[in-house]
């Protein structure tokens, strides 16, 4: 940590809550959330789970944790759920990167927009504390004259170009934590990057697509590069921003800047599954991908999508972070995306997800 870290924890501003008071945590069925779990409950934090009964909610199998059943969107659930806690990681979206139809678009503005609204009322009017929400790296802006020069807190998302809708409700859940922090509420916004690593139990997009490298079934790609995230990096910028974070500011988090060519040589290296040298022309790939997301999103909106025209567009631009705020105010100390590869390739092996026989055991790791 810095010698005179800034600190404005959630402890300094909930006088009404006992040092022995949950922290809500929302989203712990996602791949951030049962990560952020995992690693309250190891440094013997209690904590409080809001979980939709009819999700998947494998990741909190065999866990100690105080459970309650609800949905953000859901002003009155939320706020029982909020009730008596110290603090609360809003980790809790609906991630994706299709257009989709009316209803997706509107179940996205609803669960990340909406939903950190009653969040933030849910806890102004508990007096809960400190709420750390989870932002991402494709709601910050970018240089628009070179996309691919490094973007930091400053910069401004820009909304005269073709935008995917998760993008958009990002901005809005920022407006929403802005408004909040004007009227002196305590928030601050921890942006993650892309993220992969350990207890990706749903899976993740980029743990699907490990999985389905080692079944073959990459067998071309379209190259660019994007910032990823460590799972236990992201975890670690979760509580530096609980905890010496400042009120009313966002953090950018990233591990390292990798091209998917770098991705897929990693995923060759855990796996022994010797990757495809096969590159698709971008321009040629987002034709196709214009027309399969068009007909999967209209007919079978269940199926997942991996390369989508948004993805595509965002890989294209080559985005690189600036993490300069989140280490010399924080302290932030990144690891590797190899051994965050390294971690996921376990995980899934582990749970027989990696099921092709020539693809070799995982290193000897602690999950």
């Amino acid at each position: 940590m810095p010698d005179n870290p800034i600190v404005n924890s959630s402890e300094s501003n909930s006088p009404t809550s006992s040092p022995n008071a949950p922290y809500l945590l929302t989203g712990a069925a996602g791949h951030l959330g049962a990560n952020l779990l995992r690693r309250l409950l190891s440094d013997d934090v209690r904590v409080r789970v809001l979980l939709r009964q009819e999700d998947n909610n494998e990741a909190l199998e065999g866990l100690d944790v105080e459970r309650v059943y609800g949905d953000v969107r859901d002003l009155d659930a939320t706020k029982k759920a909020v009730e008596g806690c110290q603090g609360i990681y809003h980790v809790a979206a609906k991630i994706s990167t299709i257009v989709g139809n009316h209803a997706h678009r509107r179940e996205i503005y609803e669960c990340n927009v909406i939903g950190t609204r009653n969040i933030l009322q849910a806890a102004r009017e508990a007096n809960a504390g400190r709420v750390v929400v989870t932002g991402s790296f494709s709601a910050v802006g970018y240089d628009l004259d070179d996309p691919s020069a490094p973007s930091n807190e400053t910069m401004q998302f820009y909304p005269m170009e073709r935008t995917m809708p998760y993008e958009r409700s990002k901005v809005l859940v920022e407006h929403e934590c802005w408004r909040a922090a004007a009227q002196g509420q305590d928030v601050v916004v921890a942006t993650c990057c892309a993220l992969i690593g350990s207890y990706d139990y749903l899976p993740s997009r980029l743990g699907r697509t490990l999985c389905d490298y080692t079944r073959g079934k990459i067998r071309a790609y379209v190259d660019g590069g994007f910032e990823f995230v460590a799972a236990r990096d992201i975890v670690q910028g979760h509580l530096l921003c609980m905890h010496h974070g400042r009120s009313g500011e966002k953090y950018i988090f990233s591990t390292e800047y990798k091209t998917i060519s770098q991705i897929l040589d990693l995923f060759e290296e855990v796996s022994g599954i010797k990757r495809s040298s096969r590159r698709i022309p971008p321009r040629l790939m987002l034709v196709a991908s214009e027309i399969a997301s068009f007909y999967l999103s209209k007919f079978h909106p269940s199926v997942p999508q991996r390369f989508t025209p948004g993805a595509i567009r965002l890989l294209q631009k080559r985005r690189h972070a600036d993490t300069s705020k989140a280490r010399n105010e924080l302290g932030f100390k990144p690891t590797t995306i190899r051994d965050a590869v390294h971690e996921a390739y376990a995980f899934h092996y582990s749970r027989n997800a990696i099921t092709n026989p020539k693809a070799k055991p995982p290193r000897n790791l602690n999950i």
